[in-house]
């Protein structure tokens, strides 16, 4: 995978010609996207907006009810002299902690060693070769709705990754880039396991259901949305393939731009690196299991259910998704002949982090705007008077399966963590729902598909940045309003699609987990 940063000859202009009424409001939002100031500038534009609203909403008294411990949520004013002094002496801190920014360099730091010795770049020829090139896009879509097993690691390794394979087979590298991106981010929710959202958001859905004590002796089950989500995985697959290939590909015309590594057969030495990184990776994933699955294993806890004891092992995702790189990329690399020393390794490993510098910038901006979010109450604020709005329109049944979806997309588009939000909305939705004749887990469910649907069209993803960056290196141009307009037909078609399916399994009472269906008995 070549840097996200590297110079890149711009994008070729689409081959033809774009009239449909979809490209052209596409093509107007991508427009006035990109009119907007540069992603850094636009994050201290939104910091300082944020401060200002917060002046006003604490002015005007604004407040609202807690729903988990009844406590008074009040605006807080930054303009204080204490708010301001927050600013400064914290603004370090607030890089410091901005979660994605680990992330993203530890993972570099592995894939910096398998991309500079080359076996990403043979591992993408012999892929485009094996693959047939109709299978090329369901694939991609396939490996990032399953993606999320990895946790965060996914959003910044899938889609440069699959950018560089379209590009490869010859297909605009952005429509590989849009085909990952919509799967691990806006199908973040679906898989064919259990993965680590499922441990995240039942606590929160039990403790809801504890402290309405509506549901006497009711226990909320860890797997009580396996089945529908992993039926929505293969549904999310066929849509996502669909709309790569008939709207965002055909949009973006033929590439005729590089097309990364030449498509030959691998040397004498890269087929000897191959062999080795081959068993390098085996080694470690046997080492990784044994972690992970022996009852001593460092990688494992105590625990009720088998995803609990496997936190330790989830919690690590990111170091583990570092050393799958790594540990193949060494071993190909001097078995390829590609390096000889230590030297050259962390040579490999500094060449891909020097090109992050773009994103360390904007990092930083992104983290204070955040942080100075959250200071200000305001996003816990407009979820609470969002839930209560929905509350108070009285709506029943299936009515409120949609509204709900939407509710919760809306707020996703401000505040992107998704135990964050439920965590607020948990207390007053589950109970609400409950005596409406949901299922917890139903509840959960249809909040999942609205805070999965528009993690990809949102300027606040805790990972846009990085990904505005990876966009770069295929076309130096692209901007905000690129990625919004590139994104924006799955977004739309997930949410609604998804939510008819869920529809379904509401109407015709199937189950969404193991013995746990939609509606309460009785």
């Amino acid at each position: 995978m070549s840097a996200p940063h590297e110079p890149s000859p711009p994008a070729p202009p689409a081959g033809a010609p774009r009239h449909s009424g979809l490209a052209r409001a596409l093509d107007a939002i991508e427009r006035v996207g990109n009119a907007l100031p540069n992603p850094a500038t636009l994050f201290l534009i939104f910091a300082g907006l944020v401060a200002v609203a917060s002046w006003l909403c604490a002015a005007l008294g604004v407040a609202v009810i807690h729903p988990r411990d009844g406590s008074t949520l009040e605006a807080v004013n930054l303009l204080t002299r204490e708010g301001v002094r927050r600013m400064f002496t914290e603004a370090v801190r607030n890089f410091m902690n901005f979660a994605p920014m680990g992330t993203v360099l530890v993972a570099m730091l592995g894939i910096g060693v398998a991309e500079r010795s080359g076996l990403i770049g043979v591992s993408l020829r012999s892929l485009v070769m094996a693959v047939p090139r109709s299978l090329l896009t369901a694939t991609v879509v396939f490996a990032g709705v399953m993606a999320n097993l990895a946790a965060d690691a996914g959003v910044i390794l899938l889609p440069p990754l699959a950018a560089q394979l379209f590009a490869a087979a010859g297909r605009h590298p952005l429509a590989g880039f849009a085909a990952a991106f919509a799967g691990v981010a806006g199908g973040f929710s679906a898989n064919l396991l259990p993965n680590p959202l499922d441990v995240l958001l039942v606590a929160f859905t039990r403790e809801a259901v504890t402290a309405s004590k509506l549901l006497p002796g009711y226990e909320v089950q860890l797997l009580g949305n396996w089945i529908f989500l992993a039926v929505s995985t293969p549904f999310l697959t066929v849509i996502g393939t669909w709309i790569t290939d008939r709207v965002v590909e055909p949009r973006l015309g033929p590439w005729t731009g590089e097309r990364g590594d030449h498509l030959a057969d691998p040397t004498p030495d890269e087929r000897r690196g191959l062999r080795a990184a081959t068993w390098a990776l085996v080694a470690l994933l046997a080492v990784v299991g044994v972690f992970a699955l022996a009852p001593w294993g460092p990688l494992r806890a105590e625990g009720a259910t088998e995803l609990d004891r496997l936190k330790p092992f989830f919690d690590s995702m990111v170091m583990v998704i570092t050393l799958v790189f790594f540990v193949p990329g060494l071993a190909f690399a001097f078995a390829a002949r590609k390096a000889r020393t230590d030297h050259d390794v962390v040579t490999m490993t500094g060449d891909t982090l020097a090109t992050m510098g773009t994103y360390i910038v904007l990092a930083f901006c992104a983290s204070q705007f955040l942080a100075w979010f959250n200071w200000s109450n305001l996003g816990a604020i407009l979820a609470i008077a969002g839930a209560d709005m929905l509350k108070g329109m009285g709506l029943g049944g299936a009515a409120l399966v949609p509204a709900f979806v939407a509710l919760a997309a809306f707020i996703n588009l401000f505040v992107t963590s998704a135990s964050a939000k439920w965590a607020i909305m948990a207390p007053v939705f589950v109970p609400m729902f409950a005596l409406l004749g949901f299922t917890p887990e139903a509840t959960q469910v249809i909040f999942r598909i609205g805070d999965s649907s528009t993690n990809i069209v949102t300027p606040l993803f805790a990972y846009m940045p990085f990904l505005l960056a990876a966009a770069q290196r295929w076309d130096p141009k692209a901007g905000t309003g690129t990625l919004i307009s590139l994104m924006l037909p799955f977004s739309v078609v997930f949410i609604v699609l998804w939510t008819l399916l869920l529809l379904a399994f509401y109407v015709f009472g199937w189950p969404i987990g193991p013995g746990v269906g939609m509606r309460l008995p009785g």
